[in-house]
Parts: C-alpha cells; structure tokens; sequence
C-alpha cells in the first residue's frame, strides 16, 4: 500500500481528486511489456487509470529511457535539434514530449502552490 502513497485519484470529479496517500487507490490489474505497469481503482468514485496518467510517459510509444534521455537532455538547456540528434528521434517527437512535460510541470505547480503555507514576509495577499 505504501508504494501507492504518491499517487492520487485522477478523476476531477473524484470527492478524493488530488489527495496524495489518501488510501483509497488499489491496483486492479497490471499490463504493458512485462505487465510492469499497474492500473489503479479509485474506491471512492471507482474510476480505473494507469499509474502513468498525467506523466509525459502515459500512452508513449516510446520506452521509457528513451523519453527520460530526451526530457534530461531538455532540462540540461540542450536545444530541440541537438536533443533530436543525440537521442534519434523526429524533431516533432521532441517537441510533443516537451509540451507534455511543461503543461504538466504546470500542473503539479499550480497544486503545490495551492497547499503552500502563507509567508509572512510578503506584503502582498
């Protein structure tokens, strides 16, 4: 149970959505290349994703090194082309795991920001 501690119900409708830990995610099944990949339940609204959703990593066609290679080459300031070059993929295929990555980077901001504590020392509220 504790390795499902991170995840969270990924349905917006879920009284549960967002709640990290909240214990009511169980794994119902597991599938893709070696069935390492776990589908998760939500007991609350019963909704099924994959432990992926939400990830630049869910429904790739891509293995996983290959789109953690590309997303590190982009975080150490490494341009879409030379990141094209030096992982051998399409140019567009970069581009679309970069997208993924920020617009979901974005999403997890705007969620910490919203559990984060107010700061005193700021004259602005």
């Amino acid at each position: 149970m504790d390795e499902l501690r991170r995840f969270c119900c990924q349905n917006p409708d879920c009284p549960d959505a967002g709640k990290r830990g909240h214990g009511n995610l169980t794994v119902t099944m597991r599938y893709g290349p070696d069935k390492l990949r776990r589908m998760l339940r939500c007991s609350t609204c019963k909704a099924r994703f994959s432990e992926r959703k939400g990830t630049p990593l869910f429904a790739s066609p891509l293995p996983t090194e290959r789109v953690v290679s590309i997303l590190a080459h982009v975080a150490e300031g490494i341009g879409t082309r030379k990141t094209t070059r030096l992982t051998c993929v399409h140019q567009d295929t970069v581009t679309r795991y970069i997208r993924q990555a920020g617009d979901q980077a974005h999403q997890l901001h705007n969620e910490l920001v919203a559990f984060s504590p107010d700061d005193e020392r700021c004259p602005v509220r």
